[in-house]
């Protein structure tokens, strides 16, 4: 146990899903910015429906408190944390085109393809992409210009072709999208289409914190834990739970026949795959004492989410 009870880990997790909400909100206003020609409305507003009102805010959550770990000011770790977001919401949208996952609901309500249509989808992914980039390189999260470098490097491996986007594409193939009969590898797209954020999100306070290679190595075996063992909870849930709790239609994996831990471990041994990893994961940041205690709750949350 953590010295973190669960009423006030979700207060935590609660304002900084309010603090991200709010920093999204400005950096998604209409005030054209120096260097830019315009704001066009109907991007605007497909980004901001697809970025605000919605989700938990689990990257930028792990960012802040990975970052609090070495006393990192918030108002920094917000802004690492909203570029992550943004990562994040553009890999959704592109996730539910019908060239891909084909996807009418998420959150609860419309995708954005749905609401409005493919081609303005395609180009709200592409600006919130693009955007996390412009926030990640802010003078306002570090003096040091290399700290800037080492987060913006390490953002586009883990949201790229060796992170998040060649796991989505494995992904893809493992569906048996592009003929043959590839082998695989359900780890591997994990680590890379999901895991690779969350990772981020926890690599990120070690680099604003300019930690010791020992620490660094403990918040990357964190996320690298945690990171899993959230795959395994989404793929629990598309069996196990309620599309009005998930906000998304259950049972999408199974459609698409995709393979995933459940099909490959069973429901038992996927439940049994997520305690180890829980426990693997409170282990390795146990070098911080009682700093690590919002951390380890939160592998527990995910371990132990409903939606």
């Amino acid at each position: 146990m953590t010295g973190t009870s669960p009423s006030d880990f979700a207060k935590r997790l609660d304002k900084t899903a309010d603090d991200t909400e709010a920093l999204l909100g400005r950096l998604l206003a209409d005030d054209i910015l120096h260097d830019e020609i315009a704001r066009p409305k109907r991007l605007m507003d497909a980004m901001r429906y697809s970025s605000l009102n919605g989700g938990k805010r689990l990257r930028p959550f792990l960012v802040v408190e990975s970052a609090a770990v070495f006393g990192i000011p918030r108002e920094a770790a917000l802004l690492v944390g909203a570029a992550l977001e943004c990562i994040h919401c553009y890999s959704l949208i592109h996730d539910d085109l019908p060239a891909m996952d084909n996807s009418d609901l998420r959150r609860g309500r419309p995708t954005l393809h749905k609401k409005t249509d493919d081609a303005t989808a395609i180009l709200a992914g592409d600006g919130l992409l693009t955007l996390a980039f412009d926030i990640v390189t802010r003078d306002e999260i570090h003096r040091d210009a290399n700290v800037r470098l080492l987060l913006t490097r390490a953002l586009a491996r883990c949201a790229g072709i060796g992170g998040m986007v060649g796991g989505q594409i494995l992904d893809l193939a493992g569906e048996g999208r592009f003929g043959g009969n590839e082998p695989i590898d359900v780890a591997r797209i994990q680590q890379m289409k999901t895991g690779a954020l969350l990772r981020y999100g926890c690599i990120a306070g070690a680099l604003l914190g300019q930690a010791s290679q020992k620490e660094y190595q403990a918040l990357d075996d964190y996320g690298r834990a945690l990171g899993e063992a959230f795959q395994i909870a989404d793929d629990l849930l598309d069996v196990e739970g309620d599309a009005a709790a998930l906000g998304k239609p259950a049972g999408a994996d199974a459609a698409l026949g995709k393979t995933t831990f459940v099909t490959q471990l069973g429901i038992e041994g996927a439940k049994q795959r997520v305690r180890d990893l829980l426990a693997r994961a409170d282990g390795a940041v146990s070098i911080f004492g009682d700093r690590a205690a919002v951390l380890q709750a939160a592998a527990r949350f995910v371990a132990e989410r409903k939606n």
